[in-house]
């Protein structure tokens, strides 16, 4: 296949016109959103009540009909065995990431399924997240086609900042079941900055405070003359809206509990006082207090919220986005008197309290002039313009977590770090453990910690053919690729046979966005651990290895010792096997150090030997002239 490209800022071929438009698309957990960008202007695209967003909710109906959008979410109270929600949470996951979560979670999943894709079963069929993703891209496409009167067949698509390699492939591959070519897989605080960015000519370092119903996410971009690269993100994808809509629900309940009694609720109960909550949660960004009644056992009581109590309810929740908020703006290497403005994403930033807490962490009014359920597929549209009919704005995203291979006693030598800005190749060299090895295992994974168990696997692949060698001589280039959509390749090479193997990396199915965040969180708390315990498997390695030449030289030259000398050896030998066995470091040093004393005359010997039989038959004029010249 050929591509017809074109540099940033150039017109595109002629034949470019004729294709079908390219939008932005917001495919969010709760809602998703489609917007079309032309010469610079961005549009929002609505249905023909003016609603914006799309609810990413899909029914299958017994005769095969498939509906997504405000009438399907209707219908999860009447026929909650024909609904799907919240699929999102299941992209890039496996079975066996949802034993544990299958109980909470929406879904009901393919008993029948083993290992592999999760799938789901809705209405007597078998589905894939992949497929539902599909269906709720196909109403955003044929939203954008009955707007504009045209085919859409391309789009930009956002993805949360902690989407993995598999949750991102299995975005992509949703899109292509739905019949659009993605463009370009863009971060959703990344799209939010291209949309103020963009809008207002703004240069300088920015902050995305992402908000939404589950997760939370902050970003610090730095944007200078049309160059839009990530200086750091993080987050905690177990920390949203919907912790605020729980805690009120909570305090309605513990008020009727106190005049009621307690009672066992049904899911239904659960539901309608849960959504009683997120109903005054809204509606107290705008007053400052209501009624709501909730039902349960066919009693209904009337509960009363005020604005002040909602805080109160709300406060241990945004304190925590404020805590994380100081951690990435600490990793970005700046201040906060060096951001100059916060832009707001997500719903859950409509409550007065999140913003005056944006604004007591920053020191200025948060911009929130572009609707936050709408800016992430503002800033993909524009995205989608500039990849399709030229742009002078560079994007550069950046990886949430570090990338690396492990070494020798299950060390992580990271070859790619987190916040690196993306695309990017960065390669090491390694070499090989033992004398004439062959082959070498490279063994791909993702996190902050410093021991391989201690972080996610991703890949394994064996380079073979490596000429066999003394330990240590050979030279192996890895090399890790990340594209602009965070995928991941790997390959490794050779020096002298040239030879190479390389994998795209795909995760079985990925990590949860929970997971990364906790990934983050561990790193911080058990720093110091982690660097103890890697000291210490450095030194077991380089003990081992040491045991290892020493054995070996006795092999060949154990002639040139004294019955005592070589019992004095075995012995040193014996005790750095001892400490290595005890995980002391400190021990493992003084005993290898014991261990090159003991072997100090041997050495000596063994190099004397190598002089004496370099130099055998070789005549004394010979040398002398050497010396001379």
């Amino acid at each position: 296949m050929l591509l017809q490209l074109h540099e940033p800022g150039e017109s595109p071929a002629p034949h470019e016109q004729d294709r079908g438009l390219a939008v932005g698309i917001d495919l969010g957990t709760t809602n998703s959103v489609v917007a079309l960008a032309q010469s610079g202007a961005v549009e929002v695209l609505r249905d023909g009540d003016g609603q914006a967003l799309i609810p990413s909710v899909v029914q299958y109906d017994e005769d095969g009909t498939v509906t997504v959008g405000r009438e399907a979410r209707r219908m999860i109270l009447e026929k909650p065995e024909q609904v799907v929600s919240s699929i999102k949470r299941l992209m890039g996951r496996g079975i066996d990431d949802l034993k544990s979560l299958a109980g909470t979670l929406p879904f009901r999943l393919d008993s029948a399924a083993e290992g592999g894709m999760v799938r789901l079963r809705v209405a007597g069929r078998t589905l894939t997240p992949i497929e539902v993703s599909a269906d709720i891209l196909r109403a955003l496409r044929t939203r954008a086609e009955e707007a504009q009167g045209k085919t859409v067949d391309r789009a930009v698509i956002t993805v949360p900042a902690y989407f993995d390699d598999a949750a991102r492939t299995a975005t992509k591959d949703a899109a292509r079941l739905a019949g659009l070519e993605v463009l370009r897989l863009v971060n959703e605080p990344t799209a939010a900055a291209l949309a103020y960015g963009l809008d207002h000519g703004a240069e300088g370092l920015y902050a995305v405070y992402d908000l939404g119903g589950g997760t939370f996410d902050l970003s610090i971009l730095r944007m200078e003359k049309g160059v839009f690269q990530v200086r750091a993100t993080g987050g905690d994808a177990a920390l949203g809206g919907d912790d605020i809509d729980h805690a009120v629900a909570e305090h309605f309940l513990a008020e009727r509990a106190l005049s009621r009694g307690e009672v066992t609720l049904t899911e239904g109960e659960v539901m309608q006082a849960l959504a009683a909550a997120r109903v005054a949660k809204e509606c107290l960004s705008t007053q400052r207090e209501g009624d709501w009644m909730i039902e349960v056992g066919g009693i209904a009581t009337r509960h009363t919220l005020s604005r002040e109590t909602l805080d109160a309810l709300a406060a241990p929740w945004l304190d925590r986005t404020v805590a994380i908020c100081r951690q990435v703006i600490e990793d970005a290497g700046i201040e906060v008197a060096d951001i100059q403005g916060v832009v707001l994403v997500g719903g859950s930033t409509r409550m007065p309290l999140v913003r005056q807490s944006v604004k007591a962490l920053f020191g200025r009014d948060p911009l929130a002039d572009i609707n936050p359920d709408e800016v992430v597929a503002v800033g993909a549209a524009l995205q989608a313009e500039a990849l399709t009919a030229g742009s002078d704005t560079l994007l550069l995203d950046v990886t949430p977590l570090s990338l690396g291979i492990e070494t020798m006693g299950g060390i992580v030598e990271k070859v790619i770090p987190r916040n690196t800005p993306i695309p990017v190749a960065m390669a090491q060299d390694f070499t090989t453990y033992q004398d004439g090895q062959t082959a070498m295992t490279i063994h791909v994974v993702q996190g902050e910690r410093e021991m391989v168990d201690q972080n996610r696997s991703l890949a394994r692949f064996v380079l073979r053919g490596i000429p066999p060698m003394a330990a240590g001589a050979a030279r192996i280039r890895v090399t890790f690729t990340v594209d602009a959509d965070g995928l991941l390749t790997v390959s490794a090479s050779e020096g002298t046979t040239g030879i190479e193997q390389q994998v795209a990396v795909k995760p079985s199915y990925g990590l949860t966005e929970d997971e990364m965040a906790t990934m983050l969180r561990d790193s911080l708390e058990h720093a110091r651990e982690d660097m103890d315990n890697r000291l210490l498997a450095e030194t077991v390695v380089e003990a081992k290895r040491s045991v290892l030449a020493v054995q070996a030289a006795l092999g060949v030259d154990s002639d040139l010792l004294s019955a005592d000398e070589r019992k004095g050896i075995d012995a040193a030998i014996a005790e750095v096997e001892r400490t290595i066995a005890l995980s002391d470091r400190d021990a493992v040093t003084a005993a290898m150090e014991a261990l090159e004393t003991a072997t100090k005359i041997f050495a000596e010997r063994r190099m004397d030997r190598g002089i004496r039989q370099a130099l055998a038959g070789v005549a004394i004029d010979s040398l002398d002239d050497a010396i001379g010249s």
